[in-house]
């Protein structure tokens, strides 16, 4: 039995009848009630609830982007579990991208109509902490119209490292060069002793919050993501999401739930896992979506779930289909099957044919065009 499934024994007063009362009268639901919902086999009714929550902050409204994915290099002094992406420097497969080329991806897509770069990588032993700034400063250069959308709390926590500076000074100088926003990744899964099985090497749960926490008070919008399908418990997503909402209510940084479904294909965490099915991914998102009432937005990313389920997705609560995203590796290198990148057009078609509304957005959620 796979390990999600293991539940600790819950108050008997929880019921789905409970729950559902505190979603119509927007109640908070508790860390009890949400893995109440991961017990139960109704996944329609979970569905319908995690609508009801979606539609009373967006409307039948889904978003996108046009967006561009670069990735600087996948040499990587960490070597996480789970990861297929990183290489150790000098191993077949490994690449560091030069400023020039990086710059040239930005233009091409800026070209393209894009308005977002998205930019994470590898924790390049070599590279010091201005090549960073440089990158941001020579992107914001060539492609002045995009919006820079880059670096992990891991990456910031490394960036402190090998320059000696605090992480305050790491986002004072990144956000001069041109930061505009954070993605969220790096989160995995914040409870820290699944954290040790999958990712001793990355900082702890603790670290990625409290760097979070200051990206939010130097004024940056970040995301919010969570790996889910490997060696973790319901009780440990449910875990994950509380953190997220309890910082949530501090800072109001978090724009996008972005949950991650782990790609068994070709990590090393392998095991006998076999990654998610399309039951717990639509079941994980929509209780995402009724747990997480301080978020305005919870994100299928299709790179993982493929294009099905994520269509599917957009009636159990999610309102955000990522964007065009253009030579995704990460997830790829990992065993996705889904494309390397979707058309606007193509986007467009999927959440029309769902039943709702496309609105192409920019990278803090500004709409730009309703389709």
């Amino acid at each position: 039995m796979h390990s999600a499934l293991v539940f600790r024994r819950l108050p008997a007063m929880i019921t789905f009848k409970t729950i559902s009362a505190k979603v119509h009268t927007s109640q908070r639901i508790s860390t009890d009630e949400a893995l109440f919902l991961f017990t139960s086999n109704d996944l329609l009714a979970i569905g319908e609830l995690a609508a009801l929550a979606n539609k009373r902050k967006n409307g039948a409204n889904v978003y996108f982007n046009v967006n561009r994915h670069i990735n600087p290099t996948n040499v990587c002094v960490n070597r996480c579990a789970f990861c297929a992406f990183s290489r150790t420097a000098g191993e077949e497969g490994a690449y560091t991208l030069a400023i020039d080329e990086i710059c040239r991806r930005a233009r091409e897509a800026e070209q393209d109509a894009a308005t977002e770069v998205h930019i994470v990588g590898g924790l390049h032993p070599d590279l010091p902490f201005e090549f960073y700034e440089q990158t941001l400063q020579a992107i914001r250069t060539a492609a002045p119209r995009l919006h820079i959308k880059a670096f992990t709390a891991v990456e910031i926590e490394y960036f402190s490292r090998i320059s000696g500076l605090t992480i305050e000074q790491v986002f004072q100088r990144l956000i001069s060069a041109g930061l505009g926003s954070m993605p969220g990744g790096g989160a995995e899964i914040l409870v820290e002793d699944v954290r040790q099985k999958i990712c001793p090497e990355k900082i702890s749960g603790a670290q990625w919050l409290e760097i979070i926490r200051l990206a939010h008070l130097a004024g940056l919008k970040t995301n919010a993501t969570m790996l889910y399908g490997h060696v973790e418990t319901a009780a440990d997503r449910i875990a994950h999401m509380e953190m997220l909402r309890t910082l949530q209510d501090e800072t109001g940084g978090f724009q996008a739930f972005i949950p991650l479904a782990f790609q068994a294909e070709n990590s090393d965490l392998k095991l006998d896992l076999k990654g998610t099915s399309g039951l717990d991914d639509l079941k994980t998102l929509a209780i995402a979506r009724i747990f997480l009432d301080n978020f305005d937005h919870i994100k299928a990313y299709w790179i993982m779930l493929g294009e099905k389920i994520a269509q599917v997705s957009l009636a159990f609560g999610v309102n955000d289909l990522d964007g065009t995203v253009i030579e995704e590796k990460i997830g790829h290198d990992a065993g996705a099957q889904s494309p390397q990148s979707l058309t606007k057009e193509g986007i467009i078609r999927l959440i029309s044919n769902a039943g709702k509304i496309p609105v192409e957005r920019d990278t803090l959620y500004n709409p730009l065009r309703r389709y």
